[in-house]
This record gives structure tokens, sequence and C-alpha cells, in this order.
């Protein structure tokens, strides 16, 4: 066969990669591309609704970036956001690291496996909105959880939850505990099992405790899927927006404590404020990235020489 035909029948082939491609590419082209950059167009333009008047769309340059850091409520609802993120993530990372150890320990012999996995991953079938009304139920000031304290003499009367800003933060962040906790125990279990069994047998022989075991070797291993897990779920905190959203019926109370980031951005959308709403957008794309090499950087600094 000559060099020419060799070099047809290649490109025959190839084509059929790049036609199996082409969809994936025309969806995210349709959803991902052209929404971003449309996004970043309107962020440089006044673009909103006074009562029924129509403002815009004029071009104002950096205006809306400067009104948003300006206006002090990027900082004060990023705040708001990390806080609730962190109150989650932390109790998230420490129960998924625990129960992975637990379910991939073959020297403990668990009974019962399938069923408790099935068990701590259901509450991330449940819908955010469902969680969130069962929790202001639970939580109200007539609710049971005040019923029970003042039935048993915890408390004299019963404690609004929805108008301290501690309780209601704690609330947010417990119930993204509860509902992404299976997941993250889920991923950590799948790369404890893909550690090599030799290397628990060698540390063994040579007397290691199970403590050691764990810092020495598990944890290590896991660096790239637990720097998976903390990006995932930054970009995630980042983006909460249901939980408190129905918690607090869009207000962020009390005195707007817990007005997240996409709450703030889905009241200049709600208002067809869309010169502010994609110049938050911006705002946040910018951040995530940010924040996103930092955890990066900072996970895998030691290595890198």
């Amino acid at each position: 066969m000559s060099d020419a035909r060799k070099k047809s029948k290649v490109v025959s082939y190839n084509k059929w990669g790049y036609i199996f491609l082409a969809p994936f590419f025309i969806v995210w082209v349709i959803f991902q591309f052209i929404p971003l950059a449309t996004t970043i167009y309107n962020s440089f333009f006044e673009n909103y609704r006074s009562g029924l008047t129509q403002i815009g769309p004029n071009f104002v340059g950096l205006k809306n970036f400067v009104t948003i850091v300006t206006n002090g409520d990027l900082i004060n609802y990023s705040k708001n956001t990390l806080i609730m993120w962190i109150i989650g993530f932390i109790p998230q990372i420490f129960f998924s690291l625990l129960l992975a150890a637990w379910f991939t320990d073959p020297s403990l012999r668990l009974k019962a496996q399938r069923f408790f996995k099935t068990v701590i991953y259901l509450p991330n079938l449940i819908m955010a909105s469902a969680f969130s009304m069962l929790f202001f139920t639970l939580f109200s000031d007539n609710g049971p959880i005040n019923s029970i304290l003042v039935n048993i003499g915890l408390l004299s009367q019963p404690f609004k939850f929805m108008s301290n800003a501690t309780a209601v933060r704690c609330l947010v962040g417990f119930m993204n505990f509860v509902m992404w906790f299976g997941n993250t125990t889920i991923l950590l279990m799948a790369g404890m099992m893909g550690i090599d069994q030799s290397l628990f047998e060698a540390a063994e022989v040579d007397g290691a405790t199970a403590t050691e075991v764990f810092w020495k070797i598990t944890l290590p291993i896991l660096r790239p899927i637990l720097v998976y897990v903390l990006i995932t779920s930054l970009i995630g905190g980042l983006q909460m927006f249901d939980v408190p959203q129905i918690l607090t019926n869009g207000t962020g109370d009390p005195a707007r404590s817990s007005m997240t980031l996409i709450m703030y951005l889905n009241k200049h959308l709600f208002s067809k404020n869309f010169g502010m709403g994609g110049a938050l957008s911006v705002f946040l794309f910018i951040i995530t990235g940010i924040l996103s090499l930092i955890v990066f950087r900072i996970s895998y600094a030691g290595e890198v020489k």
C-alpha cells in the first residue's frame, strides 16, 4: 500500500473521532461558552428596569464592577457564604474519612456494609427544597424541637432559631453536611480501596499502629482525591443557594447574615438588573478560580520543588 493511501486511510479514521466529539463541543458551546460570553458582555452595560421604565442597555465600562466592590455587599455576602460552607465542610470531611476508613478496613469485618452505605448516601438523593422545608418546620418557634426542649426543661420559652444569625448559619451548614457527606464518603472509599494492600502489610510487619498507617500511608496517597473533594466542595459552597433561600424565604435574615453570593445574584436577576448580575457573575468566576488555584497549590506545595 502506498504512503498516499495509508495517509488517506488514517484521515478517514480520524474523522470519525471528530464526529463523535462534535456533540460534546456543540452542547458546550451552546450551554457553556455562549452564556459565559453573554454574561461578560452584559457586565459592561447599564441594563435594568425602574418601575415600568427600561433603562439601557447603555455601555458603562467598569462601573458595575466598581459599584459591587465599593458598596461592601460583595465582601459581606462572601463572608456569609464561606462561614456556612466551613460549618458544613469540616464535619463532612471528618466523618467521611472516618466512615471510609471503617468500611475499607478488612480487620473490622463490619456486617451489613451495603445497608449502611445505602443509608448514609440516601440524604444526597433528597431534594434540597424538601430538606429545607423539613428543617424550617422542625426549628420554627412552635416547632417540634422547641416543644421538646421546653417540655424537658432545657428552655423556659421557645428559642427563636430563625431570628438568630448563628443558629441559621449552623442550620444551613448542618443541612449541607447531612446532604453531602455520603457522596464524599463514597469518593474516599473508592480511593482507599485502590491503595495497594502490600503497603499496609509492610507497615504492619514494621510495627506501625493504625493511626500511623492512616497518617503516613492512607492520607498521602489520598491527596489527589482530597484535593478534588475540597475544590468541588468549595465551588459548591460558593454556589450555595437553595438551602438558605428556602430556609429564610429568600431574605437571608436575620439582618442578611445568611445571604449568599448566589442569593445576591438572584436578586439582581429577579429585578432585571442584568448589568449588575453579569458583573457579579464575573466576580464569582474569578473568585472561584483564585480559591481553587490556592487550594491546589497549597495541597501540592510539598511536591513542587
